[in-house]
Parts: structure tokens; sequence; C-alpha cells
């Protein structure tokens, strides 16, 4: 299965990534399978939660990038994968997994995916999604409370003490790898268009 397109899908928290791969999924439906870096956050079972709490989540040491690159191979190669399931709310790798199947196109999506040059290499077209600070953080804000149980003010101090560090260090020096960048995330219609195209000829191709 050396026809697989990989597309990876990076940017900022809150930038509209995910409106991406959504509106990919909806469009292609099981031709599409997605996979998240944030599933790949080291486990850290053996620390109390008040420690893990306070780790930092947004630098790439916290990931375990390699078993991501492996998982992607697989795909490649036509195997499915089990893959790791991460729980915002306890800061910590579950117990449970999920398959991926393999399929003729591949998301990754993750913050930090163009930093890892082994993860970049997998991939056949890489798409940054750039969208202002301000309105990232609101998002970030909105859905930590709503969907990840967490207070305001711990958002807050998350995102001033590493959040924004990191992605001025490593997320935001990443866009460099990408072939394609998208102001806008998910409401840039012209950019959604052609990656759409790209991937129906990949499909009709294949």
């Amino acid at each position: 299965m050396s026809d697989v397109m990989v597309i990876g899908i990076a940017g900022g928290t809150g930038s509209g990534k995910t409106t991406i791969t959504k509106k990919l999924m909806q469009r292609f439906g099981s031709n599409v399978s997605v996979i998240y870096h944030d599933n790949y956050y080291k486990a850290h079972h053996d620390m109390p939660f008040e420690q893990r709490s306070k780790l930092n989540y947004d630098h790439p040491n916290a990931f375990d990038t390699d078993m991501l690159v492996e998982a992607i191979k697989e795909l490649k190669q036509g195997r499915a994968v089990t893959c790791p399931v991460y729980d915002y709310s306890i800061h910590d790798r579950t117990d449970k997994t999920i398959t991926i199947k393999p399929t003729k196109v591949i998301v990754v999506e993750g913050i930090l995916i163009f930093q890892s040059r082994e993860l970049c290499q997998q991939m056949d077209i890489k798409i940054y999604v750039d969208t202002d600070a301000d309105v990232r953080i609101l998002r970030r804000i909105t859905r930590d409370v709503r969907d990840r149980g967490r207070s305001l003010e711990g958002v807050i101090n998350q995102y001033l003490s590493t959040v924004k560090p990191m992605h001025e260090q490593f997320v935001e020096p990443s866009k460099r790898n990408a072939d394609i960048i998208i102001p806008e995330g998910g409401h840039n219609q012209v950019a959604l268009d052609m990656v759409m195209e790209r991937v129906r000829a990949h499909l009709e191709k294949n």
C-alpha cells in the first residue's frame, strides 16, 4: 500500500486544525483515517496527579514521537495499528486503545508534528494552519473549560507558563517545514478547496 497519501496538519493550539481534519473526513469518509499526535503523549502512571498537572505538555519531549512514526510506517504497509488513548482530564494515557485501519489517505494532526524531521519525512503534504494568537487563546479557554474539565485560571496559567513560550520556541518555527500555510484554518474556503481537490485526485488515481 505505497499509494498512501499522508497529510500532516499542524498549527498552534486552537488554530483550527481539527476543523480541516473533520472536513476531510466528512468529504472522503472511509478513505481517510486520522492519527493524533496527542494520543502519543508519554504515559506517567507512576506520577501523582498534582505532579502530572505541572508537566510541560507543549514541549516535543512530552510525546512518544518514535512510536507515532512507526505507526505511520505500519499503516503505509497496509497494516492496522493499535493507538494509545490519552485523557486530558487526568493528564495521563489510559488503558484503552483504538485501532486505526490502513486507508488511502492518512491525516496526522498535532501542534508539533513538523518539529520532528522523521515525522515530516513520512508526509506527502504538510499543512500549517496559521491563526492569530488572540483567537487561539480564546478557543483554547472555551475548549478546555467546556470539554476537558479545566478551570479558567488553570487554563490561563498553563497558557502563559508553557503553551505560549513553547509555541514561540517550537511550533511557530516549524511552520518553515510546511508545504502549505492556511491562514484562518477551516474558514479559508479557497485553501480548503485546493486541499480537497488534491485528495480527490489522489483517490481517483488509486
